[in-house]
């Protein structure tokens, strides 16, 4: 999986020069520039898709961590998956690590990822529905789109079959007497691994329709809410469009980047899509392109904070667990030297009664005689 995130990076790069050097550069940075500032504003505002999208996860967590930590492990997973060249779940697998930082029982967390995964692709199968449904009504442009819609059509058995082998149960725990027959009981990487819990964690969650439900709701109103990024954006570049169809945009977007997934970030082929959705709605070429390279800076920030924020924090708790070692070993050693002095003291004693009494049996045969 990692080698064609490599392969689809070159391939990124050339697109994103190419759609440059075609609209010209001089043209898109004057765009840019008499916006001005206020593009700024889209960084923080990206924190609120966030939030709906760390209140769904927590539903799934049975409320067992606050929503403040669970948003912030939320934007720590995004910038893991979208800015770092790791597999499609690298950013998952850091925000169980996170998570487990509130909520101790792993089992329980990996449970709500997974499903809160599984709850993410069918989120995206409907707004990329609600897309095309939107850009055939507004643009009546269905022929340049049937590709799309014939994409996700023909990739939805393997969400599905996903969903079909989980309700089955017993997956994980085939994988882990796999891996145990593969590796050896004892390896490091099976140590704490309980499939057969783990398996019945998610059909616990799986089996609670109206919990799912509102954990898809949250979502899919996250990204309904991401679309005005897209809306706010393109009325600071001097082309406003109606919110239907920055939703457009904005859908079709996430699922030409999602199907791209060999190129790392998306990069080339999300700036390609913005372009010619924008198009679509009367948006100039220069407009739009810088509509995606807003975007993508957009990303690249509050990506990049919130990487710098978890270094922070395992900067800090890695100190905290050190000073308590330190304090046990200072402890311990206090203790020790206190015992030898303890016992030092009492043997000196022992040999001072030791001494008075042999002096009083003296004094006393003296007397005697």
């Amino acid at each position: 999986m990692k080698w064609l995130k490599w392969m689809g990076f070159p391939v990124g790069i050339a697109i994103l020069i190419a759609l440059v050097v075609h609209e010209g550069a001089r043209d898109v940075m004057h765009v840019i520039g008499q916006a001005g500032p206020a593009l700024l504003w889209l960084v923080p505002f990206h924190a609120l898709p966030l939030l709906l999208d760390a209140h769904a996860w927590r539903l799934l967590l049975g409320g067992r961590a606050p929503l403040a930590f669970l948003w912030w492990i939320a934007t720590v997973r995004e910038a893991v998956s979208r800015l770092l060249p790791s597999v499609g779940v690298g950013g998952e697998i850091v925000g169980i690590r996170l998570a487990r930082w509130r909520v101790r029982d792993a089992s329980r967390v990996s449970a709500s990822v997974i499903v809160e995964v599984l709850i993410t692709i069918a989120v995206q199968y409907a707004f990329s529905a609600l897309g095309l449904v939107l850009i055939v009504a507004s643009t009546h442009h269905a022929d340049s789109l049937r590709a799309i819609g014939l994409a996700l059509l023909l990739s939805l058995p393997v969400p599905v079959i996903t969903v079909v082998l989980l309700r089955r149960g017993g997956i994980f725990h085939a994988i882990e007497r796999w891996a145990g027959r593969l590796l050896g009981e004892a390896h490091p990487f099976l140590l704490g691994v309980d499939g057969k819990k783990l398996d019945a964690d998610i059909d616990a969650l799986m089996c609670r329709a109206g919990l799912l439900f509102r954990s898809f709701a949250w979502q899919l109103g996250g990204y309904m809410l991401g679309a005005l990024e897209t809306y706010w954006a393109l009325a600071l570049l001097g082309h406003p469009v109606s919110i239907a169809g920055a939703l457009a945009i904005e859908a079709l977007t996430q699922a030409v980047r999602h199907a791209a997934f060999m190129v790392p970030a998306g990069l080339g082929i999300q700036e390609a899509a913005v372009v010619l959705l924008a198009q679509m709605f009367g948006v100039n070429h220069e407009v739009a392109l810088s509509l995606a390279l807003v975007k993508r800076m957009r990303e690249v920030v509050f990506g990049c904070m919130a990487l710098a924020s978890w270094q922070l924090a395992e900067l800090v708790r890695g100190r905290r667990h050190v000073r308590p070692a330190g304090s046990a070993l200072a402890v311990a050693t206090a203790t020790a030297d206190v015992s030898r002095t303890t016992d030092g003291g009492a043997q000196a004693s022992s040999d001072a009664q030791r001494a008075l009494d042999h002096d009083d049996e003296r004094h006393a045969r003296e007397h005697v005689r």
